[in-house]
């Protein structure tokens, strides 16, 4: 393992996500973290020259919709069932003094 994690930054890490770890814990978060900078080390290793870079493996594209007005202005069946209305507008109780 080239990349040796400290328990300093173990305790550092503990802290910053609010965890409480054991001494067991704590070993066995510093061995994965140790492998994981040892898998990133190797991925560093690969040369990645005329590699485009990609936030997807697969091509995304936008899949929403267009925002067309179905209903229209159908104000009066909207407000054929409010409690209270009044000038084409529902009626509510004030929030604010």
């Amino acid at each position: 393992m080239a990349n040796k994690i400290s328990d300093e930054t173990i305790e550092y890490v503990g802290i910053l996500a609010k965890l409480d770890l054991s001494d067991e814990e704590k070993e066995a978060a510093k061995k994965d973290m140790g492998r994981m900078l040892d898998y990133i080390d190797m991925l560093n290793q690969l040369d990645t020259e005329g590699v485009e870079p990609m936030s997807h493996v697969f091509p995304v594209h936008n899949v929403f919709r267009e925002d067309v007005v179905t209903n229209g202005d159908d104000r009066e069946n909207m407000l054929a069932n409010a409690p209270e209305q009044r000038d084409g507008a529902f009626v509510v109780p004030r929030t604010v003094e």
